[in-house]
């Protein structure tokens, strides 16, 4: 079994750059158990888990 030593490999790739746009959150939940629920306090972020892909 080949003992890889990973700090040499890291050495050839640049630094990754993260483009993460601005959100803006206008409104949060009023009854914060259902929020906890949920799981966000924010409804723009609430995305129910359907068990497949969302069409589009």
């Amino acid at each position: 079994m080949k003992d890889y030593n990973f700090d040499e490999y890291f050495e050839r790739f640049p630094i990754a750059m993260a483009y993460v746009p601005f959100q803006r959150m206008s409104h949060i939940y009023e009854n914060l158990d259902e929020a906890l629920k949920i799981g966000t306090i924010f409804p723009e972020l609430t995305k129910p888990f359907v068990g497949r892909r969302m069409k589009k």
